[in-house]
Order: structure tokens, then C-alpha cells, then sequence
């Protein structure tokens, strides 16, 4: 029972993630700051507690994937806000599946079999078919251009996700121990971007500290992950994880009001399946 607990709450947090930022507000600029703010508390604790050992290149090394994954969360909050989370989440994971899928093969040699190319590229292609298929909608006209603005934008900003997986397999350090560098590297980042950007002021804003909850939910779910790994193994703990883009996609629809026409809604849920079912198979082979 306690295994599959652990299985699901990945998947549960990262799914209400999206919700719950949303209808705490704000800009994506204050969402990305309170979520930084907040996993960094998070890892701080968890590091007095647990006190896991760390070497300095791993830390360094860990710190950059925390900074690259704020600039693929700032583009999934900037999509919630453009085309709202059941549009976003969809196509956001989809792309990461494949961006993952992709590098692990070029860069770690994974599908070293040509079955495992065949089976694998099959895989990549359910994805972009879901993906695709997602991304559709009727309504046309100034929707259609912004729509396809934050396509182009999730695309380029998930580049930031799949360096963030990437360089943890890289390295010899557990999960637990790169986490207190990883929201370092976050919080260096989200202030980098600040400043850069001129929106600095957002620091006395309410919607910032309010969006904390949204860091403490999503170190919910990369600690409940790091357990189900050590508990269900990579392959298993990383597909149930992934059903967290039905929950998000599903709440957005019901909780956040996101409006469908009968064939939006039909694709969706289609193409929802289709990312399901690729991501299983780019995992399990």
C-alpha cells in the first residue's frame, strides 16, 4: 500500500501544480520567484535533516540544472497565462518527453539495440502526434497567433526542462543530495532574471510570497519521486509520474473554467492517451 502511495504522489502534486498556481495569480514573474523561494526552504530543510553528502563539481553541476529548469518552468507559467493549463500541459510535456527521449539516446547511449531504436522512434512519434493533436483548436483569428506565439515559445523554453534531466544522470550524487543545489541554482537564476528583465519590484508584491505554496508543492513532488524511484525503480516511478499532465489537463478544464469546443475536447483527451501511451514505451524498453 505505502509503495503505491509513494508511486502516486509524484504524479499528484506535479498535477495540481499547475492549478494551484493559477489560482494563487499573479504574474508568471511572481509564480517563478515564490516557486524558487519555496523549494529553496524546502531543500533547506530537508538538507538539516537528512544531511546528505555531496562533492563540489556535483554541486556546481546540479546548480546549473536548477537554473535551466527555471527557464522551462518560466515558460510553462507565461503558457498558463497565454493559453491556459490545459493547453499547455499537454503540449510542455510532450516535448519534454521527446526532448529527453532524444538526448538520452545521443548523449547516454540508451536504445543501443535496433529494436530499441524502432520501438523507441514509435514511441518519439506518438508523442509528437499527441503533442499535435493537443495544440489544435477551432477558434482561430487572434487565439490562433498567440497560441501559435506560445508554441514556438514552449518549444524553445523546453530546452531549459531537458537540460534539467539531463545533467542528473550525469552524475554520481543520490537525488536527495542534489536537491539543495538544484533551488540554489533556481533562485540565482530567478534573480538573475530580474534583474536583467527590470522586475525587480515584484519582490514586495503579495502574489511573490504567496506563490511559495507552489514551491512547497512541487518539492512535494520531486522528493515523494526520489523515494518511488528508490522504491519502484527508475522506469516505473518516471511513467506514473507522467500521469500528471491528465490531472493538470483534466483540472484545468473542470477547476480553472478553460473552455473546449466538442472537437478541442476530443483531440485533447486523444492526444492525452497518445502521450500516455508514448511515454511508456520511449521508458519501459
Amino acid at each position: 500500500m505505502n509503495i503505491i502511495v509513494w508511486m502516486l504522489l509524484p504524479a499528484i502534486a506535479w498535477g495540481v501544480l499547475p492549478l494551484i498556481v493559477s489560482q494563487l495569480g499573479g504574474r508568471p514573474v511572481n509564480q517563478i520567484f515564490g516557486t524558487a523561494v519555496g523549494t529553496l526552504i524546502a531543500s533547506l530543510v530537508v538538507q538539516l535533516i537528512v544531511h546528505p553528502a555531496i562533492n563540489v563539481t556535483s554541486f556546481i553541476m546540479a546548480m546549473i540544472a536548477g537554473a535551466f529548469w527555471i527557464i522551462g518552468q518560466l515558460g510553462q507559467y507565461t503558457g498558463y497565462a497565454n493559453v491556459g493549463v490545459s493547453k499547455t500541459m499537454p503540449i510542455s510535456t510532450g516535448l519534454q518527453l521527446v526532448g529527453t527521449s532524444l538526448v538520452g539516446v545521443f548523449l547516454f547511449g540508451e536504445w543501443s539495440t535496433t529494436i530499441a531504436k524502432l520501438v523507441g522512434g514509435l514511441g518519439v512519434l506518438l508523442l509528437v502526434i499527441g503533442v499535435i493533436m493537443t495544440s489544435i483548436q477551432d477558434r482561430q483569428e487572434v487565439t490562433g497567433s498567440n497560441q501559435r506565439r506560445t508554441i514556438v515559445m514552449l518549444i524553445v523554453t523546453t530546452i531549459g526542462f531537458i537540460v534539467f534531466n539531463a545533467i542528473p544522470k550525469a552524475l554520481s550524487a543520490s537525488g536527495i543530495a542534489i536537491f539543495l543545489p538544484e533551488s540554489v541554482g533556481m533562485m540565482v537564476a530567478v534573480i538573475v532574471y530580474m534583474l536583467i528583465s527590470g522586475q525587480g519590484r515584484i519582490v514586495a508584491e503579495r502574489a511573490s510570497w504567496l506563490n511559495i505554496i507552489g514551491g512547497l508543492v512541487f518539492s512535494v513532488a520531486s522528493l515523494t519521486y526520489i523515494v518511488s524511484v528508490s522504491q519502484n525503480g527508475v522506469n516505473t516511478a518516471f511513467v506514473v509520474s507522467q500521469l500528471s499532465v491528465v490531472l493538470s489537463t483534466l483540472g484545468g478544464m473542470v477547476f480553472l473554467h478553460e473552455r473546449k469546443s466538442k472537437r478541442e475536447l476530443v483531440l485533447t483527451l486523444s492526444g492525452l492517451v497518445l502521450i500516455v501511451i508514448g511515454a511508456v514505451v520511449t521508458t519501459l524498453i
